[in-house]
């Protein structure tokens, strides 16, 4: 449903979530999340280029959110590293749908529509708070 790189960024901002006002060190994180570093290093600078993650360099540096997880939801994360694919026109080219979808390419949109909103209504803080007892998208009990 959603791509590696998106799981990855919400491995990622879930660990931070989970450790409020502590900078983490990408190795730091790729240990919490399980994300290779070098692959999760790309991963942070989409997320600081989008406004959901701050750096900082040297010593007491490393990534932190920006905002509150309250403030932040799933769709913020995965439109931030590789946003969801919407069907807007005929992905044939057929000139007679133009941007009337066919039934197959209609159903297809709304159920991304669907899966669209429902990000849009899971923040962060939402996941974490969660009564379920596995820790969300990371295998750590978050700091209290």
């Amino acid at each position: 449903m959603i791509s590696q790189t998106a799981e990855y960024a919400l491995r990622a901002v879930c660990a931070l979530a989970m450790h409020p006002g502590v900078p983490l060190i990408t190795h730091r994180l790729a240990e919490l999340t399980k994300v290779p570093p070098g692959y999760l290093s790309k991963v942070m600078q989409a997320l600081v280029r989008a406004g959901l993650v701050s750096s900082q360099r040297g010593l007491g540096g490393g990534f932190a959110l920006v905002r509150s997880p309250a403030e932040i939801s799933v769709f913020d994360v995965v439109e931030s590293v590789d946003p969801l694919q919407r069907i807007h026109t005929c992905p044939l080219g057929l000139a007679a749908h133009g941007v009337r979808l066919c039934p197959l390419h209609k159903r297809l949109d709304d159920a991304m529509r669907t899966v669209e909103e429902a990000f849009r209504q899971s923040t962060l803080a939402e996941l974490l708070a969660d009564p379920n007892p596995s820790v969300p998208l990371c295998g750590f009990p978050p700091v209290k």
